[in-house]
């Protein structure tokens, strides 16, 4: 929605090819109401702007949910609404849902048309410029660009997560036990992960060691007795691959409804939960990464390397899910208090195709690195980026590879992206 708002806003005709019946992906049919970071880390100045601000401040304003400038918590029917009210809002953007992506066909290093699936029967669609918001980088393996997969050393890619939701739940109870009674019982332990309960649930033989600390627990007071739940967790899989999309997908719904007689079990303030509904959408971490004009690297980010050609910040820790188990890998990485980094326009520009850019978790970046670019926030910063680099490339007739970048960084500046350190918004301001 990053890549197809700016484009139209910048008046060009955008069709946006979507596989499921709504626009969002992981926020709406992913089912993860929560956005974050939209601040330094530990909730600092406020270091993106733009379209995704924009989101979170209707979902505020319209009572459906909360945001302070870090986070937003959200509810997830709300926000497939308002996404395609914004879409109408243009005036220049034309839907298509259940539509599968296909292939392309490339003529002299660019993308004539691409190839899509649906109801209708096969179809070709002839576009000027093309983005890739697959998140798998599925238009540009096809048309040749390279790519990376998964981790240098064996190829492993992070878990997929099924997302559900429960109601039933007495948060303040949870909160309580979460963050007093736990930490009285195991000084030492993890309030947030509550390693300790799930140790104890697994020794006791009611659970299975498919996880070991929870990954997220998303609550809006909009619906005061509801979680959704970021617990399940399924590694060594392929989500290019269908049949493992689908193995994930029916683990996910099993490890889910095996979570909830946990939590009755082991959670004060859930001895009542019940499951309300699964995403329809798997949550898939990692897949193809292209190989762009930089490729972003975990030394860069820690380091917090600037760039001359800086599109938006992120901030997000290295979040690295264990590839081939239970719990978090080696490789994640905690920063320090005010950390931020800035994300170089060409990370999105992709090799070999003169037409294409991509946008989300399959740019140009290491394995490790794309455990903090990946979030959602910064996913939409560099939609807008891609959306309005690729307006521009049509403006004027070049490339998205020599574009020039000054004139990009002037637009999002003026729609309210912060790029550079003037552009930083400071806390309750």
């Amino acid at each position: 929605v990053g890549a197809a708002f700016a484009a139209a806003r910048q008046g060009k005709r955008v069709l946006i090819v979507e596989q499921m019946n709504c626009l969002g992906g992981i926020a709406t049919a992913g089912l993860h109401g929560h956005l974050v970071l939209y601040s330094e880390w530990y909730g600092g100045n406020r270091i993106v702007g733009g379209m995704g601000h924009e989101m979170c401040e209707r979902i505020k304003a319209d009572g459906y949910g909360r945001y302070d400038g870090t986070a937003c918590d959200f509810e997830v029917e709300y926000l497939k609404f308002l996404l395609e009210k914004m879409a109408a809002e243009t005036g220049n953007i034309r839907l298509l849902y259940y539509t599968q992506f296909s292939d392309v066909v490339v003529e002299d290093g660019l993308i004539s048309h691409v190839i899509v699936q649906n109801k209708s029967g096969r179809q070709a669609i002839k576009a000027a410029q093309v983005i890739d918001c697959s998140g798998d980088a599925d238009v540009a393996a096809r048309a040749g660009a390279p790519f990376e997969f998964g981790r240098k050393s064996d190829g492993a890619t992070q878990p997929m997560t099924l997302m559900f939701q429960i109601g039933g739940v007495d948060v303040d109870k949870v909160n309580h036990f979460r963050y007093t009674t736990y930490p009285e019982k195991y000084p030492n332990g993890h309030a947030y992960k509550l390693h300790e309960v799930w140790k104890q649930a697994q020794a006791n033989g009611d659970m299975e060691p498919f996880q070991d600390g929870i990954m997220g627990w998303w609550y809006t007071p909009t619906r005061p007795d509801q979680l959704g739940i970021n617990f399940t967790h399924i590694h060594s899989r392929n989500c290019t691959n269908t049949e493992d999309l689908t193995y994930a997908t029916i683990e996910g719904r099993r490890q889910a409804y095996h979570t909830v007689d946990v939590y009755r079990k082991y959670i004060p303030g859930m001895e009542t939960c019940w499951m309300s509904h699964s995403a329809a959408l798997i949550g898939t971490r990692e897949s193809r990464r292209i190989v762009g004009e930089h490729m972003l690297t975990e030394q860069e980010v820690m380091n917090q390397q600037t760039f001359s050609d800086s599109i938006g910040y992120g901030s997000f820790f290295i979040d690295v899910h264990n590839c081939t188990g239970a719990g978090m890998d080696g490789e994640t990485w905690h920063p320090p208090k005010g950390f931020k980094y800035q994300i170089p326009y060409r990370c999105l520009v992709p090799q070999l195709i003169d037409n294409l850019l991509v946008a989300g978790r399959c740019v140009s970046v290491t394995h490790t690195a794309l455990g903090s670019l990946r979030v959602m926030p910064q996913c939409m910063l560099m939609g807008e980026a891609a959306g309005t680099a690729a307006s521009l490339a049509l403006d004027s007739g070049a490339t998205p590879r020599t574009l020039e970048v000054s004139a990009l960084q002037k637009i999002l500046r003026e729609r309210g992206s912060i790029l550079f350190e003037q552009d930083i918004v400071e806390r309750n301001t």
